[in-house]
Formats: C-alpha cells, structure tokens, sequence
C-alpha cells in the first residue's frame, strides 16, 4: 500500500518520474509477493489476507485516488498524498521497534536479520539525501526517522551480535519445573483428600465401634430373679431330704434376720 501510494505520489508531482518508477517497481514486487502468499497460504490465513488486501489495497487505495482527483485541485492533491504517504513510511520504518525490544530481552541478534536493517538504514539515508536535493519535506521527514531507526538497529546488532542469548532450553526447562510442581501440588493435595476422607471413614467406623461396645456394656443384667427362678427352686426343694429342707430354709430365714 505504501509503495503503490508513493508510485501515485510521484505520477502527480512535477518531476517525480524517479519516486514513482522506483515504488511502482516496489508495488509490482509486493502484488507478487502478496500473490504467492494467497496462493501457497493456509485457508483460513488465506481468507484474513484477501480481506486485509481488498479493504487496504484496494479500497483504501481507491478511495484516495478517488478522493484526490474529484474532491481536490493545485498543490492539495500534493499536501493530501504526501502526507499520508509520509505517515505510512513512519509507520513502515517503526515496525522493526518490537524486533527491538526483542533483541534487548533476550540478548539475540538472531530476531533481527542484519541484511534487513542494513539495506533500511541504506535505503532511508539514500532517500533522505534525494529530498535535500529536490527539497521535498513529505520525502524528507518518514526517510530521516527510517535512517536514524535502521541506525538503532545497527548499533544493537553490533552490541549484542557476540553476546550469548539467553538459553531456550533452560526457560523451557524452568517452565517445565514450574508446571511439575503444579502437578505434584494437584497430586498431593488429591492424596491429602483421599488421607482425610480415609481417616474420616477410619474414625466413623470407630466411633460405630464404640457405640456398639458401650451399648453391650450398658445391657441389664440377668436379675436375680432370673437366676433363682420358681421352676430353679421347686426342682432343687424336691431333690432335698427333710433335714437338708430344714436346714435350707433356717439358713435362709436367719440371714434374712440378719439383714434386717
């Protein structure tokens, strides 16, 4: 999109065969590149991108040069296109800004391809010296902040480019053992269940035990009625002789006498 604006840029501006052969170049590299990608992509990445290239591409595209040509004469038509042009290059050249971040976290250069921030850094300081000479400022500015980002780019490649990043293998490692110690915390919190639930049965089953010994305890007696029942003494009278009668039933008033 970038490219095919600066190509309308340049078809617009007095003297800008220069600006718009080198982007319209740029616009029919990335219609193939754009291409290849829906041809070979998967569908469903396949959809998301033929949106993305009808809505900017070509709607947003067509609006423009709609909007440009109908709605705007003279110099405006320039002012309108520049600026938006020179917006979409800031934004171009400020992408690389989380690769950035990236490289400084992890102390790796292997984020950032040093042939990609070299030919920026090359290709906004070429284009920013062109707009000096042609004194175009919609040119000059987005190109003067892509040199001095490519040049950030470069000083962080030679910075770290001999550091040892940080190992993948320990992070994964170090996740590895955090997510083990969460499963170990599960499996022993599931074994702590499982103890309280065993000791909570151990303990109903002994107090069932208790209840039932202490309902044996709490039984009556025989009394001692039952001990010396009627038919118990008849039998043992009958077997008796008549002193053995006597006797028995002295001893027997006596200890009442006694008790009383």
């Amino acid at each position: 999109m970038s490219t095919s604006l600066w190509t309308f840029y340049g078809v617009m501006k007095p003297g800008g065969l220069l600006v718009a052969t080198v982007n319209g170049a740029g616009a029919a590299l990335q219609f193939i590149y754009v291409s290849l990608y829906l041809i070979y992509a998967p569908k469903d990445k396949k959809v998301k991108t033929a949106k993305l290239v009808a809505i900017l591409d070509v709607g947003f595209l067509g609006a423009v040069i709609a909007i440009t040509l109908l709605a705007m004469h003279g110099n405006l038509r320039l002012t309108f296109v520049g600026i938006l042009c020179a917006a979409l290059t800031i934004g171009m050249y400020a992408s690389p800004l989380a690769v950035m971040t990236t490289v400084i976290r992890t102390k790796s250069v292997k984020y950032m391809p040093f042939l990609l921030s070299f030919f920026l850094f090359l290709n906004a300081g070429v284009w920013s010296v062109y707009s000096v000479l042609v004194k175009d400022i919609y040119i000059g500015v987005p190109n003067a902040v892509g040199f001095v980002l490519g040049a950030a780019q470069l000083i962080l490649y030679m910075i770290y480019k001999n550091k040892t990043p940080l190992p993948t293998k320990s992070m994964d490692s170090v996740k590895e053992r955090s997510a083990h110690k969460v499963k170990d915390g599960i499996e022993m919190g599931a074994r702590g269940d499982d103890h309280d639930n065993q000791e909570d049965d151990l303990e109903e089953a002994n107090g069932k035990k208790k209840r039932t010994l202490r309902q044996g305890k709490s039984l009556p007696k025989p009394t001692l009625g039952k001990q010396f029942s009627i038919p118990k003494i008849l039998k043992k009278t009958a077997s008796l002789g008549p002193y053995d009668l006597y006797s028995s039933w002295y001893h027997h008033y006596d200890d009442s006498d006694v008790d009383a």
